[in-house]
C-alpha cells in the first residue's frame, strides 16, 4: 500500500526509516510519502509539501495517491482532530481521535481521568484564573509543580522552589508565554504536588481494546550536564530503561495503562495509537506524570533502533482494530542510546544555518536521525531548528551504547552545535557500581 507520514523531526525520521522496512511497502509501486519530511526522511520517503492543518488538502492527497494509511507523527494535528477528518473519509489512521488526544492536549483532562479511574498520580488542582491559581498555592508545599494545561512543546512545566517563583510562573502562563492559542496552552493551569523518585517512560500500542507493550526509555530534559538548566524537548534518551523492571512494567500496565484504555472506551472515547506514559517511580510505586498521544522525541529514535517487528503491520492493526491478532512486539536485547546535537542558543533562540558534515558518523552500526536540518541551494546540509541531529549508538548495556553514540558524535562536524556529554549518566554510574562489587 501507499502510506503517508506527517511530520518533519527526528521522531518522524526514525519512523520513516522503520516503515521503509515494512512488508506493507515491499511492492514495486508501494510508496511512503512524508509531509513535509526533511533531508534524512528523504532517504526513505518521497517528501511532499502538505499542510497538516489543512484537513481537506490532506484528504485530497490521500484520495489522489491511494493512501492506505496515514501515520500522524506530532501531537498538534492529533489535538486538532485530523484523525477524525481522515476516518470520516474511511482512511485508516495511526493516532487517536481529537477527543482521545486530550490526554496530551489537556493536562487537566488527564488528571480528572486519573481521579475517575483510580490511576496513581500526584494530587492536583485545576485553575482558570491567575487569582485562583495563586490562592491554590496555599494547598501545596514547595517545590511547586506548575503546568500550562495545553500543548507547549514540552516546555510548559515549571518546578518552582519558592512560592514567589511559582507565582511568577503562573503570571507567565496566564499571560500567554507558553502559547495561549487555539490549542489552549496557558488558558488553564494545573498545580500539582511534587513527586520524588526517578522518571521513566513506558510505551504501549492499542486499538482501543487490545494493548501491546512497546518498550521503555529514559530521557534527559534539562539542557545542561548533570540535569541542570532549563527544560527542553529532550537532549537524549536510551532504551530499555533498566529501572523499569518486568515487575514494575506489569504494575504500570495493570494500574495505569489498562484502566486508561478501559475508561476511555467505556466513556465513548476509545483511544487508538501509541500511549506514551511519563512515569515517576516513587517509594509508593509507579505514578503517572503525564500522557503523550504520540511517540516521544527522542525516545522514538531509540525504540525504533531496537525494534525487530514490522512497524507498518502493527500500526495498521491499531488503525483497523485488529491489534489482538498481532504477535507481541519484538525488540533487540541490546541498549540503544541517542544524543541530541542542538544549535547554539537552544532552547532559547537557536542559531540556524550552521553547516553540518556527517562524514563517516554512520559507521560501526551508528545511525544519525535528522531532527532540524535542511539543504541549502547548493545542496549542503545545514541546521534549521533547535534540536538538529539525533546521533544513535547501540551496545550490550548503557555504558557500551553511550560509548558508541559519542564516538559517532565526535565524527560529526557541526561547529555551531552542541550536545550534552553525559546522556545515560545515572545508569552508567549504576553499571559501574555493579561491576565493582
Amino acid at each position: 500500500m501507499n502510506i503517508l507520514l506527517l511530520g518533519s523531526g527526528g521522531r518522524e525520521h526514525a519512523v520513516a526509516w522503520k516503515l521503509a522496512q515494512s512488508s506493507l511497502l515491499s511492492g514495486p509501486n508501494d510508496t511512503l510519502y512524508a509531509a513535509p519530511g526533511n533531508p534524512g526522511i528523504a532517504d526513505h520517503a518521497r517528501c511532499v509539501a502538505l499542510d497538516a492543518g489543512d484537513h481537506a488538502a490532506v484528504i485530497t492527497f490521500c484520495v489522489k495517491h491511494d493512501v492506505g494509511m496515514v501515520v500522524i507523527g506530532p501531537e498538534a494535528p492529533l489535538v486538532d482532530g485530523l484523525g477524525d477528518s481522515l476516518r470520516n473519509q474511511d482512511i485508516p489512521v495511526f493516532g487517536p481521535s481529537q477527543a482521545a488526544a486530550q490526554l496530551e492536549g489537556s493536562k487537566g483532562f488527564t488528571k480528572d481521568l486519573c481521579r475517575r479511574a483510580n490511576i496513581p498520580t500526584a494530587g492536583y488542582v485545576r485553575t482558570r484564573s491567575l487569582d485562583e491559581a495563586v490562592s491554590a498555592l496555599d494547598r501545596f508545599t514547595p517545590p511547586y509543580v506548575v503546568k500550562a494545561d495545553g500543548l507547549a512543546a514540552g516546555k510548559g512545566v515549571v518546578i518552582a522552589a519558592t512560592r514567589a517563583e511559582a507565582a511568577g510562573a503562573l503570571t507567565d502562563m496566564f499571560s500567554g508565554r507558553f502559547g495561549a492559542d487555539s490549542l489552549g496552552a496557558g488558558a488553564e493551569v494545573v498545580i500539582e504536588e511534587f513527586m520524588r523518585g526517578e522518571e521513566a517512560s513506558f510505551f504501549a500500542l492499542t486499538d482501543g481494546s487490545a494493548i501491546m507493550p512497546f518498550g521503555s526509555a529514559q530521557d534527559h530534559k534539562r539542557v545542561g550536564e548533570g540535569d541542570t538548566g532549563p527544560n527542553t524537548g529532550g537532549m537524549g534518551a536510551y532504551s530499555p530503561a533498566p529501572v523499569l523492571s518486568a515487575e514494575l512494567e506489569a504494575q504500570v500496565l495493570a494500574q495505569i495503562i489498562q484502566p486508561t484504555v478501559d475508561t476511555l472506551r467505556a466513556e465513548g472515547t476509545a483511544y487508538s495509537g501509541v500511549l506514551f506514559a511519563g512515569l515517576m517511580l516513587t517509594d509508593e510505586g509507579p505514578k503517572l506524570i503525564e500522557y503523550n498521544c504520540r511517540f516521544g522525541d527522542p525516545e522514538c529514535q531509540v525504540l525504533m533502533t531496537r525494534l525487530h517487528s514490522d512497524l507498518g503491520e502493527l500500526m495498521l492493526a491499531c488503525a483497523k482494530g485488529e491489534l489482538a491478532e498481532q504477535s507481541a512486539a519484538e525488540f533487540a536485547d541490546e541498549t540503544a542510546l541517542t544524543v541530541v546535537m542542538a544549535a547554539t542558543g537552544y532552547p532559547g533562540s537557536p542559531e540556524k544555518g550552521g553547516a553540518i558534515h556527517l562524514g563517516d558518523a554512520e559507521t560501526n552500526g551508528a545511525k544519525v536521525f535528522h531532527a532540524g536540518t535542511k539543504q541549502d541551494d547548493a545542496g549542503n546540509l545545514t541546521a534549521a531548528g533547535g534540536r538538529v541531529l539525533n546521533v544513535t549508538g547501540t551496545g550490550g548495556n548503557v555504558t557500551a551504547a553511550q560509548s558508541a553514540a559519542y564516538s559517532a558524535v565526535d565524527r560529526v562536524t557541526f561547529e555551531t552545535g552542541f550536545c550534552r556529554r553525559d546522556i545515560g549518566w545515572r545508569e552508567v554510574a549504576r553499571e559501574k557500581a555493579t561491576a565493582s562489587r
